[in-house]
């Protein structure tokens, strides 16, 4: 459900630069989305398709890319790529520390690139 408060606010900005740059219609949004984000792909879509109505980009196509789950451990600083069922098995694979580790990536989400005419 939290996908249509993300929609509503990706809507706007899509809009302000939709008529910021003169274009007649918006035909895709490609969105990164982070792996950890509780987004749903056809939720983000949908509720997009219903609020977009009547605007520069009704019937623009989301194109959703997931941003991977990126750590870095606190003691040497070393930045590793992980899966999402390996939360909580967190060593880091450069120096075996273990556990101590923070989110550089994974939670994200912002519009990476529109196409327009």
């Amino acid at each position: 459900m939290h996908e249509l408060p993300v929609t509503e606010s990706i809507l706007e900005i899509v809009v302000k630069h939709a008529k910021q740059n003169q274009v007649s219609r918006v035909v895709s949004i490609t969105l990164e989305v982070g792996e950890l984000s509780d987004l749903e792909n056809e939720w983000l879509q949908h509720y997009f398709d219903y609020l977009s109505k009547d605007t520069l980009a009704a019937g623009a196509e989301l194109k959703i890319q997931r941003a991977p789950i990126v750590l870095k451990c606190r003691k040497c600083g070393h930045e590793f790529r992980i899966q999402k069922d390996e939360l909580g098995l967190t060593d880091c694979p450069q120096c075996g520390t273990a556990g101590d580790v923070s989110l550089v990536s994974g939670r994200q989400y912002h519009i990476k690139e529109m196409e327009a005419v």
